[in-house]
């Protein structure tokens, strides 16, 4: 049995990235110099790299043995009209091809809103289209996961089932485990407790196999929400999300993988995280 270990780091460059050499170059190297392992790519807006740039990120993040995956951009709707869905996909392709040139592994995306439709009716056209994103990639040597991630609102496309029905359904497809999502969407404070988080991981492991703790791909941050869900990440000093009965359910399961940081205050919560966990393993 493996030891529950995680990498952390932060989505998006850490705000002390200096200057020189600056952009995502410069944010892996700032990466390792905190003492963090991981980084996300933040291509949120838009796609805007070229093979030279990607090139030379996916040589950094292998020098100072940082993984790397991609936020694609946040305009991404799985359930778009028909005429719409065809700039949703090069988005998300285009993330995954340059995000792979770079060295990414993962590429998460939001997957979209159900307008108003039932959820099973929302994946029955979601499913078949993601399908055959990864069907091409695959046809052309990409091997990105790519990991539709669990939304902080009720009206998005975005449960933990919703998620684990796309990758359940398709090879190459795994969720991003957003904790603070998942307790900001039923609106209620609810989902903040060991017993609740147990229970999330059983059902994800019931769903993909025990083996998929061992590769969590995890957002977390604080986080506002109202009775309709998320508001705004906040510092994880200043929410009620119980960061230590989610990293204790993590240990109980012996899960690992990624646990990036998402809050205002990116790489002083991302360590603050990985403080709290080398306690929770000390101690342990």
């Amino acid at each position: 049995m493996h030891t529950a270990s995680f990498r952390f780091g932060t989505v998006g460059s850490p705000k002390s990235t200096p200057k020189k050499p600056g952009g995502s170059v410069g944010a892996v190297y700032q990466i390792q110099e905190l003492g963090l392992q991981a980084l996300e790519l933040g291509w949120v807006q838009s796609v805007r790299v070229s093979e030279e740039t990607c090139l030379a990120i996916r040589a950094a993040g292998m020098e100072k043995d940082v993984l790397l995956s991609v936020h694609a951009p946040y305009f991404i709707n799985l359930n778009a009209e028909d005429n719409e869905w065809p700039k949703s996909r090069k988005r998300l392709m285009d993330a995954a091809h340059y995000g792979n040139l770079a060295g990414a592994t993962d590429i998460i995306f939001h997957p979209g809103s159900y307008f108003s439709k039932p959820p099973a009716e929302v994946l029955s056209l979601a499913i078949p289209r993601l399908e055959a994103c990864v069907a091409d990639l695959r046809q052309a040597g990409n091997l990105v996961v790519l990991r539709p991630e669990t939304m902080g609102k009720s009206a998005m496309l975005g449960s933990l089932e919703d998620t684990l029905e796309m990758a359940r359904a398709i090879p190459g497809v795994e969720p991003c485990l957003d904790f603070a999502h998942l307790h900001a969407r039923p609106g209620d404070g609810s989902m903040n407790s060991y017993a609740e988080w147990m229970q999330t991981l059983d059902v994800y492991a019931k769903a993909l196999g025990e083996e998929s703790l061992s590769r969590l791909h995890i957002h977390l941050s604080g986080i506002e929400y109202s009775a309709k869900g998320e508001r705004e990440h906040l510092a994880i000093d200043h929410a009620d999300l119980k960061i230590p009965e989610i990293f204790r359910a993590l240990q109980a399961r012996n899960c690992s993988g990624r646990i990036l940081c998402e809050s205002p205050v990116l790489e002083e919560d991302a360590l603050k995280l990985a403080q709290i966990w080398k306690n929770l393993i000390t101690e342990g």
